[in-house]
């Protein structure tokens, strides 16, 4: 495995939020930090935590509210899932395994108009059918969108972000 060092990536991001429109930045290193992020950018965060918290409990028609009809998510690097009922159903699977989420070196969040993105390393923890350990770490990269009612909503989900870095 070739492993590529990270270059400036999030310059990358951030520049093309700017091109975007008007910005606002919030990053956030620790769950001590995620005070200082503004209204906005806190309800994003809260969007994404609720999400994970209801694929943790196995909730998988919460999940599925925290997404809009036509999102796409990447339970793999590379393969995308576009078909509601796919993705219902990859997030039912996955959810057999009991997954627990950990985000221990915290969230950014950019907000750009009715668009935001979230980006946060994470590492999960479950138990496979036969009792043994599964374990996973990515970068998730999500895209998120202010819907007329202003609830936020997850268009594209990448929890592999960091796959073609490696």
């Amino acid at each position: 495995m070739h492993k590529r060092s990270l270059r400036f990536v999030p310059g990358m991001i951030l520049l093309t939020l700017l091109v975007i429109g008007q910005l606002q930045v919030t990053l956030v290193a620790s769950d001590e930090r995620e005070m200082t992020m503004n209204k906005e950018n806190q309800e994003v965060l809260e969007v994404v935590k609720a999400m994970t918290a209801a694929f943790q409990e196995g909730d998988i028609d919460a999940v599925m509210g925290f997404y809009e009809d036509q999102a796409n998510v990447l339970f793999e690097p590379g393969k995308e899932s576009v078909i509601r009922s796919d993705i219902e159903a990859r997030f039912s699977e996955f959810s057999q395994i009991s997954p627990r989420f950990e985000y221990l070196k915290g969230h950014e969040v950019y907000v750009a108009g009715d668009l935001a993105m979230h980006i946060a390393p994470w590492s999960m923890t479950g138990t496979a059918p036969d009792g043994s350990t599964v374990e996973q770490s990515g970068l998730s990269v999500a895209v998120l969108r202010k819907q007329e009612d202003g609830k936020w909503l997850l268009v594209l989900d990448n929890p592999h972000g960091s796959f073609s870095l490696q």
